[in-house]
C-alpha cells in the first residue's frame, strides 16, 4: 500500500463485536496534514434528522478500529452521537509508508485529522466535537486536547503515556544508561533495516504465552491472541510494530502541555490495572474544576478493552452531554 491516497477497504462487518441494529454503519477516508489518506468505520444513530455532537475514537497502541474503538463508537452512536473510529497512519486499513510505525506527532495529528472530518459534516452539530482514546491513544487523545481547540471534551480509558513508557520503562524503571543502551540497540537496527530493504518486526504480544509471564501480559494474550479480541490486521494481535518504530518516543514526551488544556476531561482507569498509575499521574497535572479521574474498582486494563459491564458508558455518556451543554441524560 505504497500509495496512501488509494485504500482497499473491506465492506464486510469483520469487527471483534456483534453490529448493532440500532445504528447504521459504512466506511469512509479522509486525509491528514501529511497527506495520509485515513480509513474510519463511521456510526450515526438511525432515523436522526438534526446536527449530532461527534466523538472521534482511536486506540489502543497497536490495535485496529475493528477491535475495542469501534466497539465504544458503536455503543456512543446507539446512545445518540455521531462517531468515527479510524486506523492511525501507517496501521490497518489506513494509509501511509513505511507500514508499522508510530509518531508522536503524526499520530496526534491523526486526531486532528478526524475532527477535520467530522466538523465537514451537514450531519455534525461542530460546536459539539468530542474524542476518545483507549490505552496507547489515550495519551495520544490528551496530546490532541493540549492542541486543538475545537475539542469540548476528551475521554481517555486505560490511558497509556507512551513517550514515558518507552523513555522510562515500566514504573520508571530505565535509567539514563539505559536509555543510552537502549538508543544504540534502536540505531544499530536502522542500519540493518537500511541494508536489508525492510523492516525488522517487534512481534506482537508474546505466544505461546509463558507460565512465568506477568499478569499484564497474560492480560494482553486473553484479549490480543484469543477469538475475544484476536483481528488480522492487528499489530498487536501478530507481528507487532516496527521495532525502531519507537525512537522518535524517546525524545518527544506527549504531555508537556497538559496543564494547560481547558476543555472538559475524563479519565477512566481499572484500579487493578498495571498502567493505572499513568492516569494518576496524568491527571494531577490537569487544572480546573472540569477535570475528572474515574477509577473502577477491581478492573484490570483490558476490563476497559471490552467488558461491556465494567466500562462506564452512562457516566461517558452523561460527561460529553455535560460538556457540550445538552440537557439529556442517560
Amino acid at each position: 500500500m505504497n500509495n496512501q491516497n488509494e485504500l482497499t477497504l473491506t465492506e464486510v462487518w469483520d469487527k471483534t463485536f456483534k453490529q448493532s441494529d440500532k445504528v447504521s454503519h459504512c466506511k469512509v477516508t479522509f486525509c491528514n496534514r501529511y497527506g495520509i489518506r485515513l480509513a474510519a468505520d463511521m456510526y450515526q444513530p438511525k432515523n436522526c434528522d438534526k446536527p449530532l455532537a461527534a466523538v472521534a475514537v482511536a486506540g489502543p497502541f497497536g490495535a485496529v478500529k475493528e477491535q475495542c474503538s469501534g466497539l465504544y463508537a458503536q455503543t456512543l452512536a446507539e446512545r445518540g452521537f455521531l462517531t468515527i473510529a479510524f486506523d492511525p497512519s501507517f496501521t490497518g486499513e489506513s494509509g501511509g509508508f513505511p507500514r508499522n510505525v508510530a509518531s508522536p506527532d503524526i499520530n496526534t495529528e491523526d486526531f486532528q485529522a478526524a475532527i477535520d472530518f467530522l466538523i465537514s459534516l451537514d450531519t455534525t452539530d461542530s460546536e459539539k466535537i468530542g474524542i476518545l482514546g483507549i490505552c496507547g491513544w489515550g495519551g495520544m487523545a490528551l496530546n490532541t486536547a493540549c492542541i486543538d481547540t475545537r475539542i469540548k471534551a476528551t475521554v481517555t480509558s486505560t490511558m497509556y503515556d507512551m513517550s514515558r513508557v518507552t523513555a522510562n520503562g515500566y514504573f520508571d524503571s530505565l535509567n539514563e544508561e539505559g536509555r543510552y543502551q537502549l538508543r544504540q540497540k534502536l540505531n544499530n537496527q536502522r542500519n540493518e533495516d537500511f541494508k536489508n530493504g525492510s523492516y525488522l518486526r517487534a512481534g506482537g504480544v508474546v505466544d505461546p504465552l509463558p507460565e512465568d509471564a506477568p499478569f499484564f501480559v497474560k492480560d494482553y494474550y486473553d484479549y490480543y491472541k484469543t477469538k475475544r479480541g484476536y483481528h488480522v490486521r492487528s499489530l498487536n494481535s501478530n507481528d507487532g510494530w516496527n521495532v525502531t518504530s519507537s525512537l522518535s518516543f524517546l525524545n518527544m514526551p506527549i504531555l508537556t502541555y497538559s496543564s494547560e488544556i481547558r476543555s472538559a476531561v475524563l479519565m477512566i482507569h481499572g484500579d487493578k490495572a498495571h498502567s493505572c498509575y499513568f492516569s494518576k499521574d496524568a491527571f494531577a497535572r490537569l487544572k480546573g474544576d472540569n477535570k475528572h479521574l474515574l477509577l473502577i474498582k477491581d478492573a484490570v486494563h483490558t476490563d476497559l478493552y471490552d467488558n461491556t459491564d465494567v466500562i462506564p458508558f452512562d457516566t461517558i455518556v452523561n460527561f460529553f452531554n455535560e460538556s457540550f451543554g445538552n440537557t439529556r441524560k442517560n
